[in-house]
């Protein structure tokens, strides 16, 4: 990837790759389902096109021609490099201060600037970058002090719900929380810390959708999100020891979560949040 500037360094989003996911059959069968309710039973009926059947068509029993899809592609194709763009913040590859311009970083992909400038305006929303008038995208500056107030605003949020959910879920509820932190522990160990960030992020929704709340889950969610991207001036990534220490304290949480020890979860969750990114 290379900053629109004239004269910016070159950025390193060579390495930037969009994760194949070949879900296009999936996505397009349920807009379907979305858009015209008992499309999948009108084709199982074999009744022909299935969104003719819906509007109302007769269609004779004939085969239906192959519809396109650009809508599902183009959306497909948006996801996975939102999924990229998010990888590479967290990595460091798309570095704070630069900017980044749609067609530039579309290049880069083998794909149009559109769905490059779509991802973009969705991290604009997210608070990962800005835009810029006629030159594209700069990834935002952070320093200690706004980390030091997400954690903050996690702490506030999260840990009271912690502590209720502590004294109210049976420890077998819990119990099935296990293989998400020892997926978290897997990432940590790898030295990845995209996909740690992935797994540590799970765990934390997984743990306060117990609560009930999709509001809270959502909220909690975004700010998580934003608290891993690397402050400006900083190492890139985090490094392998700190992801394992990290991923560890979700495993000593779960372990006396589900000792129903109270008051070593009240130590735990604390030191957890102190700083948490």
């Amino acid at each position: 990837m290379r900053p629109s500037a004239q004269g910016a360094p070159e950025a390193e989003a060579a390495q930037v790759r969009v994760p194949a996911q070949p879900r296009a059959v999936d996505v397009d069968r349920a807009e379907n389902v979305d858009r015209a309710g008992g499309v999948d039973r009108a084709r199982a009926r074999g009744t022909g096109d299935p969104v003719a059947t819906a509007r109302g068509e007769h269609t004779h029993g004939e085969p239906a021609p192959p519809r396109p899809r650009p809508l599902v592609q183009r959306s497909s194709v948006r996801g996975q490099i939102l999924d990229a763009l998010r990888t590479a913040l967290v990595t460091g590859e798309l570095r704070p201060g630069e900017v980044y311009s749609g067609p530039a970083l579309g290049e880069r992909f083998g794909v149009s600037a559109t769905p490059v400038r779509e991802a973009m305006q969705q991290l604009a929303l997210e608070g990962a970058v800005e835009v810029v008038p006629n030159r594209g995208f700069r990834v935002v500056e952070r320093g200690d002090r706004e980390l030091a107030e997400l954690a903050e605003v996690r702490a506030l949020i999260e840990v009271p719900v912690w502590l209720r959910l502590a004294r109210t879920v049976p420890a077998e509820r819990w119990a099935q929380l296990r293989p998400l932190a020892e997926a978290a522990v897997r990432a940590a160990s790898a030295g990845c810390p995209a996909a740690y960030a992935e797994a540590d992020r799970a765990f934390h929704r997984a743990v306060l959708a117990l609560a009930g709340n999709d509001q809270l889950v959502h909220i909690a969610g975004d700010l998580h999100r934003r608290a891993q991207w690397p402050p400006a001036g900083t190492p890139a990534a985090r490094g392998r020891a700190d992801l394992i220490a990290d991923a560890h304290e979700h495993t000593a949480l779960l372990d006396a979560l589900i000792a129903g020890d109270q008051d070593l979860v009240r130590t735990l969750v604390g030191e957890h949040f102190t700083g948490a990114r």
